[in-house]
């Protein structure tokens, strides 16, 4: 294989970490970010790598430039999800209680950690679909403004839950917080 051509983005077969690609370039070695291994630093005359030449090469792995823009948007996606959530003091160890009408049927009980991270990661979803929205390229700026009205109701209908955040900052806001003053 000849060391000098190998750029970013190509694929890569290690004989001892499996599929990987190449996500950075130093002098004598690659940094390839292999599929069940994660980033490794190797060396560029290592005798167990071997290029992969894919039959059908797509866009997206082809330049620099792509892959760059593949991560952005990758990175713009997910940006917020990993903003940490703490659940209020009062609710830490604590149980949520369905109680059916029927009293001979048993009660589920749900722990609140785990009702709470569903609810951080639905609002952090509905996050998501709001940026998408506001980025779509065919939706015209009206469908746009319907579209987040309906998103805008939904946070309004999840107000009930704010009882459950630490940080009032992280609270949802429908329709009454959403407006100028």
């Amino acid at each position: 294989m000849d060391q000098l051509t190998l750029g970013i983005g190509t694929r890569l077969q290690h004989t001892h970490f499996g599929p990987g690609v190449i996500v950075g370039i130093r002098f004598a070695t690659y940094l390839i970010s292999f599929i069940n291994h994660g980033v490794k630093e190797v060396d560029k005359n290592d005798t167990h790598l071997d290029e992969i030449i894919p039959e059908n090469v797509t866009a997206e792995i082809e330049t620099h430039s792509e892959v760059e823009k593949s991560l952005l948007k990758i990175l713009r996606l997910w940006g917020g999800l990993s903003e940490i959530v703490p659940l209020g003091d009062r609710w830490q160890g604590g149980m949520l209680l369905l109680q059916p009408a029927d009293k001979s049927q048993k009660p589920k009980e749900v722990p609140i950690e785990g009702f709470f991270h569903k609810v951080v990661m639905l609002r952090d979803r509905l996050r998501v679909l709001e940026q998408q929205i506001n980025a779509h390229k065919q939706l015209s700026d009206e469908d746009k403004v319907n579209l987040q009205q309906y998103i805008t109701r939904i946070y309004g209908s999840l107000t009930t839950f704010n009882v459950l955040f630490r940080n009032k900052e992280q609270w949802f806001v429908g329709e009454k917080g959403s407006k100028e003053d």
